[in-house]
Order: C-alpha cells, then sequence, then structure tokens
C-alpha cells in the first residue's frame, strides 16, 4: 500500500509518519503545501491512501483537487470539530482529529482496507465540505437560548445568555464563565451547544472554547499564524483561535 502525508505541521507530519511506521505501514513522502502538493502528483503515481490535513501553509488543501484528478482514497487529519465535520461523514470520508491517536488511526486503516480494495476515484463534493467547514453566521430563523438555568447547592440559578463570557470544556466538562466571574457547570456539551447559541455573538474559536463578542477585550497575534483574544473578566487559561478558524473568526468580528 503507498501511502503519502500532506501536513504542512512537519513535526506532526513526522509523529503521525512514525506511528505508521510502528504498525508496518511506510510514508516515505511527506508534503507540505498545495504548490509542492499539486507538482508531486503532477509528476508521481497517485497512492492508495492520503492522510490530508485541511490548511496547509499556502491554503486549503481542497485546493489540491481543484487543479489535480487525484485518484486516491482520503483519512483528513483536521483539528475541526464534529460539526463540522458532518460533511466527510456525508461523503465517507474518514477523518482523525488532531491529536491524532494512535488506536483512532490504525481504525481508520481498518475501515481503508476492508472498504477500498481498489483505488477509486474521488468522488467528494469538496464545495459542501468547504460550506460547512465555515462558522455558520446565517441560520434559519430560529430561537437561540437567551439564558441558561444552572443549580448552585440546592438551588436553581437563571444565567442571562448576556451575561456569559464564553462557554469552555474541561476535564469532560461543559462551563459557563461569567461576567461576575463565576463558573457554572451545565450538562450540554459544546457540540450540542452548536445550535442553540446564538451565532452572531458566540463564536467556537478552537475545540474547547465558545467566545461572547461582547466579552473580547483584546485579540494579540500568537504563534503559528494564530489569535489569542483576551477576555474582559476570564483569565483562567489561554483563549486562543485554532489557526484554521483564523480567516472565519476576522470574518465573524465584522
Amino acid at each position: 500500500m503507498k501511502v503519502i502525508i500532506i501536513e504542512d505541521e512537519k513535526p506532526s507530519a513526522r509523529r503521525l509518519q512514525r506511528m505508521l511506521d510502528k504498525i508496518g505501514i511506510q510514508a516515505e513522502t511527506m508534503l507540505h503545501s498545495v504548490e509542492e502538493s499539486v507538482a508531486w502528483f503532477q509528476e508521481n503515481e497517485h497512492p492508495d491512501l492520503i492522510f490530508l490535513d485541511i490548511q496547509l501553509s499556502d491554503g486549503l488543501s481542497f485546493e489540491i483537487f481543484d487543479l489535480i484528478d487525484v485518484k486516491s482514497s482520503i483519512i483528513f487529519t483536521t483539528a475541526y470539530d464534529e460539526y463540522a465535520l458532518q460533511a466527510f461523514k456525508l461523503n465517507s470520508v474518514d477523518y482523525l482529529l488532531k491529536p491524532i491517536d494512535a488506536e483512532e488511526m490504525e481504525k481508520a486503516i481498518h475501515k481503508f482496507n476492508s472498504k477500498h480494495k481498489t483505488i477509486q476515484p474521488i468522488t467528494l463534493n469538496f464545495d459542501d465540505i468547504k460550506k460547512l467547514l465555515v462558522n455558520p453566521i446565517e441560520r434559519d430563523d430560529k430561537e437561540y437560548k437567551k439564558r441558561f438555568s444552572v443549580k448552585v447547592g440546592q438551588h436553581l440559578k437563571l444565567v442571562p445568555i448576556d451575561d456569559i463570557e464564553c462557554v469552555y470544556s474541561e476535564n469532560k466538562g461543559t462551563y459557563l464563565y461569567t461576567t461576575e466571574g463565576r463558573n457554572y457547570l451545565i450538562d450540554q456539551t459544546l457540540e450540542q451547544l452548536e445550535t442553540e447559541l446564538q451565532p452572531e455573538t458566540f463564536f467556537r474559536v478552537n475545540r474547547t472554547f465558545f467566545v461572547n463578542i461582547n466579552a473580547i477585550k483584546d485579540m494579540v497575534s500568537y504563534t503559528n499564524s494564530r489569535l489569542q483574544i483576551k477576555l474582559h473578566s476570564y483569565n483562567e487559561q489561554e483563549v486562543i483561535v485554532a489557526r484554521e478558524r483564523v480567516k472565519d473568526f476576522k470574518s465573524w468580528l465584522e
């Protein structure tokens, strides 16, 4: 089986290469940009399987397929979350969330081996995937959450949505952080809140944080083309906009 890795972060590419090597799969070719990948596909036999990162150093990896008719199966490696990955499920593409887990990687390869005995041309609708990867600012007219009810001892407290600076996950729990500097545990997961929070007010900046646009005090350039957000009250840990979400985050701000 011929396998290649397309990943712009070289340490991540090398880590994946070592993980594959441990289960007897050699991925000798590692590509790091759209331009480099297009050039490689023009000159080489297409592999059986591609481990493909979405965000490369010079653009989205989907741009490769705008220029090259790639006849390979794909396992996406991505930091995007479940709500966006419905596109991959609909298109019968497997994916691995970063940081990649060795056991999940082996399951994905097993799925490839069982379903892709022969190389098939890619039939994915990448336009649909790209649409679902953009934070959905416009939705159908619907009622979004106006408040949360949280348990405080033996009492229930109502927390208005405008009083929430951020919502985050930690140690398998989901928490509200309010303008008063209080944390409250809630029952919903971040994935469930994707459809319940007003998208013009709340943006999911990474796998573990939603932020309220009205709570943003400052934004600072961060390593690897990311942004660090400073909120008015919350300072328990750094709030970083994931690199692949920076563009959509900037559009959301406007």
